[in-house]
Order: C-alpha cells, then sequence, then structure tokens
C-alpha cells in the first residue's frame, strides 16, 4: 500500500510584513543569531517582497538558478554606473539568501550547489557594503556588511521558516548531511542529531 504524501499546511495570513517579522524572529532566536534592527527590518521587507510574485526569483530548475546569478553578477560588472552596480549586487545578495534558505533541497544533484549560493551572495553583500561606505552610506554599508558576515547563519534561519512544516524524508536526511558538510551549517548538523544522525565529517584512506 503506498503511503499517503501528508498535505502542506496552508496559513492564511493577512499582513506579509508581520508575518515575516514574527517568523524571522523565531528562526533568529532558533539559531541564537542575534542581528542589528536594521538588518532584520531589511530581510523581513525582502522576503515580503519576494512573496509577491512579481519579484519572486524562479524556482531552480536543473542549473538555472546558477545561471540566473550569473547574469546578475554580469549585469553588476558591466554596470554603466555605480548605482547601477550598486543595484546589481544588491539583487544578487538578496536572491543568493533567499535561494540558499528557502530551496536549499532542491539544489541537490546540480551542478551548482548551495554553498556557490552563498559564496556569491556573501560576496555580493560584502562588495556592495564596500561601495556604499565609499559614498558615505554608513548605516546601509553596515547593514549590508552585517548581512555578508552572517550570510550563512541566516540562511539557516530562513530554512527554519520554509522548513517549518516539512516532514522529512531518507532522502531529506542524506541532503542534510550533504548541506552539513558542503557549509558547515549548525541547523543542518542539529536537525542530524535531532533524527539521530551523528554527524561526522567522511575521512578518505588511500588504501
Amino acid at each position: 500500500m503506498q503511503q499517503e504524501t501528508p498535505s502542506p499546511i496552508v496559513v492564511a495570513v493577512s499582513n506579509l510584513t508581520e508575518f515575516f517579522r514574527d517568523a524571522l524572529r523565531g528562526a533568529l532566536a532558533e539559531q541564537h543569531l542575534d542581528v542589528d534592527d536594521h538588518t532584520e527590518h531589511y530581510v523581513v521587507h525582502m522576503l515580503a517582497d519576494f512573496a509577491r510574485s512579481e519579484r519572486l526569483p524562479p524556482s531552480p530548475p536543473r542549473d538555472r538558478g546558477a545561471q540566473s546569478l550569473v547574469q546578475l553578477l554580469a549585469a553588476a560588472v558591466e554596470a554603466g554606473s555605480a548605482a547601477e552596480r550598486d543595484l546589481a549586487l544588491q539583487r544578487l545578495g538578496d536572491v543568493s539568501l533567499f535561494m540558499a534558505g528557502f530551496f536549499a533541497r532542491h539544489f541537490a544533484r546540480r551542478t551548482v550547489d548551495i554553498d556557490y549560493h552563498i559564496a556569491m551572495g556573501g560576496r555580493a553583500y560584502g562588495n556592495l557594503a564596500q561601495s556604499l561606505e565609499r559614498g558615505r552610506q554608513r548605516a546601509l554599508a553596515e547593514v549590508f556588511a552585517e548581512l555578508a558576515a552572517k550570510f550563512q547563519p541566516l540562511v539557516d534561519a530562513l530554512g527554519e521558516i520554509s522548513d517549518a512544516a516539512h516532514v522529512y524524508t531518507q532522502r531529506d536526511i542524506l541532503r542534510l548531511y550533504e548541506i552539513w558538510l558542503k557549509t558547515g551549517s549548525a541547523r543542518a548538523r542539529r536537525l542530524l542529531h535531532g533524527l539521530g544522525i551523528a554527524a561526522t565529517p567522511v575521512t578518505l584512506q588511500a588504501h
């Protein structure tokens, strides 16, 4: 007899900003991660923005996610002005953070994995912070500097929101282990421990 797949939980939300603010604060507490109020405000509004269909990045079938990041990086490199470059870097950081946080399971067995998105996004935010600091936009520069410095833990926090109603399968457990090996994710290790799996690195021995 085939086991039925659990139905997803649907929650009616009247205010996206309030929903994501509460969800993010809960996830940050779960991850024991502190961020500045301005950084929290930025991430909340980014999530609310992406939740609107016209702003949502495409889910990553095959390597489309990697292609979109490369295109955003090219837009930053080829920008005709500092403002255009900064906007492209911001979009690259935002898309990388959102995709790595909400679509980590979907990157399995693809050429480009979650660690690529983390590296691209963290670097984009870091470069943007430096650019804004030179332009004397210190408050914004500090937000993007924190996003760059805490990119991996923030990916974990967004993953906490994404997985709130997820039921883990054996394939998911393997994927969690892969994510932990690739990124050192504290959240992946904690979830594995909760599922009865001891996360230990693989040691290759020559014979």
